[in-house]
């Protein structure tokens, strides 16, 4: 029987990149270039779990923090915990002006706060992929945290190095989280082998979905830990789970 495949993806300037790997063989796995989540979707031979860095489940109104799924995966992230940003309500994230989605953000959020231009500029992937979703599918199309990955794949101990410094790839940071994949049974190859553009992706994109693919195995084999153990649904019947 072929062993079956599952992806982890994580959003790049040019779409989304997806790791894809056997799920018993992580020294197999390949890399894609999808322009569109839709492309994601449309992967053949399908992967029976796709684990994807970008919030899923859009509450109308937001608490202090953010969503239920960023504050519990805040608490096993230590000093990295900036890295799982405070989603806003449903209508600001589908707001494209920048000030009215800051005006809707303030008006659905306790207590009121606006968003920054890092989190506004990635609502159109977020709209992408709320767009493709449905309750059914989510059964297979689940919201993971790289940062979350690195912390179980370090014994659930948050690491004390970021991947960026000022924007900027920070080597040091990078490095020990492709030494912990590689030590989970990636291979070296995997990052000698990617020659994208900066434009298209970066270190950080590909590290990121190998994390996310990780997880996507932990998915399959019920080892995966749900922030929060119960997590709520929004409007669209959508769960707001990280998983990790």
């Amino acid at each position: 029987m072929t062993d079956p495949l599952v992806a982890g993806v994580d959003g790049c300037p040019s779409g989304w990149l997806v790791v894809l790997r056997p799920l018993d063989d992580p020294a197999a796995a390949t890399i894609r270039l999808c322009p569109t989540f839709a492309d994601v979707l449309a992967l053949d031979p399908a992967p029976v779990m796709i684990a994807v860095d970008i919030p899923i489940g859009l509450p109308d109104r937001i608490g202090p923090g953010g969503r239920g799924a960023d504050v519990a995966a805040r608490t096993v992230l230590g000093a990295r915990q900036s890295a799982v940003f405070a989603v806003p309500s449903r209508a600001a994230v589908m707001e494209p002006d920048y000030r009215a989605a800051c005006a809707i953000a303030f008006a659905t959020s306790d207590p009121p706060r606006k968003i920054s231009k890092q989190a506004f500029n990635l609502f159109p992937k977020i709209r992408e992929v709320d767009a493709a979703l449905t309750p059914a599918l989510q059964a297979r199309v689940r919201e993971v945290h790289p940062e979350v990955a690195f912390a179980a794949l370090n014994g659930w101990r948050p690491l004390d190095l970021p991947k960026k410094v000022k924007s900027q790839p920070h080597p040091p940071g990078l490095d020990l989280r492709r030494d912990l994949l590689i030590a989970a049974g990636y291979a070296p190859q995997l990052w000698e082998t990617a020659n994208f553009r900066r434009k298209d992706a970066g270190p950080d994109d590909l590290l990121d979905a190998a994390a996310n693919s990780w997880t996507a195995v932990r998915l399959v084999r019920g080892e995966a830990r749900c922030f929060p153990d119960q997590p709520p649904v929004d409007a669209r019947g959508l769960k707001c789970e990280i998983w990790g």
